[in-house]
């Protein structure tokens, strides 16, 4: 790809994700106003949801789907954000989802990302968009929703990089994201609770030989209501702290994140799912500055879409 073509690209990309978020937004309005129009629904419409989708996307829920359900499902998050200059990173996967059993889901497919980076401290300048690696995801029901009000879903998520999701720099990523992820239902097939636990390992090697290995922790709590049938929004909440080592050998900064989600039942087999988050606390080891814009970014997006088949 030219370098010409390649900016040309980085520059709709980036643009797109903000035109893409503020869809979202303006798609929650319209359908809230033409809901809001008709007849008022009676209860007896609210029907059971699916929950993993149901918090946005930051936040998992415990569902793994019907038995045999297959779907394309392509999601990009994107950060915005560092302590000067101009940032923003984005990461798309193209993924095939199958639950061969109602206790068991797996996930796999390609990474794409692209970084547009611009006078940011300790980051080289870059507009760029490459292939970046490949992910997969095995997600295996522990505690089922029926006798117990908890459902619980183990999530063991192994990805591959071949640049660095900050800088975009060449590397040699390996990553094996862990997740308890949890929910229950406050109000029957209305008011919904999530909670995730996150431990996540990574090991890097640079261009130069130089082998680097960090951590990052992270406890979540999400409320999320259905409003009208199909349409569900709601509130998630991260905090995430980032060490120097596998096991949390030395701290190097935490983030607390708070942000609206939305999601969307468009058809029976089409769902959409986002969620935005800024860093509205945190702090980075041995800075006295508020926020922690070295090992996270000052806001960050999601949206995913999928399709059954």
């Amino acid at each position: 790809m030219s370098r010409t073509k390649q900016k040309t690209f980085c520059d709709w990309a980036h643009f797109s994700l903000q035109c893409i978020f503020a869809t979202v937004v303006t798609a929650t309005v319209a359908v809230l106003v033409c809901q809001t129009s008709a007849q008022a629904q009676d209860s007896g419409a609210f029907h059971e949801l699916e929950t993993k989708y149901i918090f946005g996307n930051f936040t998992v829920g415990s569902s793994t789907g019907i038995e045999g359900e297959k779907a394309f499902e392509p999601e990009t998050q994107a950060d915005f954000g560092k302590r000067g200059g101009r940032y923003a990173a984005g990461q798309s996967s193209l993924e095939l989802e199958f639950t061969p059993t109602q206790y068991m889901q797996i996930v796999f497919g390609p990474i794409v990302s692209y970084h547009d980076i611009h006078n940011v401290p300790g980051l080289n300048d870059r507009n760029t968009a490459a292939i970046n690696g490949f992910e997969a995801q095995l997600r295996s029901v522990i505690i089922d929703r029926g006798p117990s009000p908890f459902a619980v879903t183990l999530s063991l998520e192994p990805e591959f990089h071949s640049r660095d999701q900050t800088g975009g720099d060449k590397v040699v990523n390996y990553g094996l994201e862990t997740r308890l992820e949890a929910d229950t239902e406050i109000v029957k097939n209305r008011l919904f609770l999530g909670f995730n636990l996150l431990y996540e390992p990574e090991t890097t090697r640079a261009n130069l030989g130089m082998l680097s290995k960090e951590s990052t922790l992270g406890f979540s709590s999400a409320l999320a209501f259905q409003i009208v049938p199909n349409v569900v929004i709601g509130a998630d909440l991260w905090y995430l702290r980032h060490y120097e080592g596998t096991f949390f050998n030395s701290f190097t900064g935490d983030a607390v994140y708070l942000g609206p989600t939305f999601y969307w039942k468009i058809a029976p087999k089409v769902l959409m799912s986002a969620a935005w988050e800024a860093q509205i606390a945190g702090r980075e080891a041995g800075v006295g500055s508020n926020l922690d814009l070295t090992d996270f970014s000052r806001q960050r997006a999601r949206l995913l879409l999928e399709f059954e088949f």
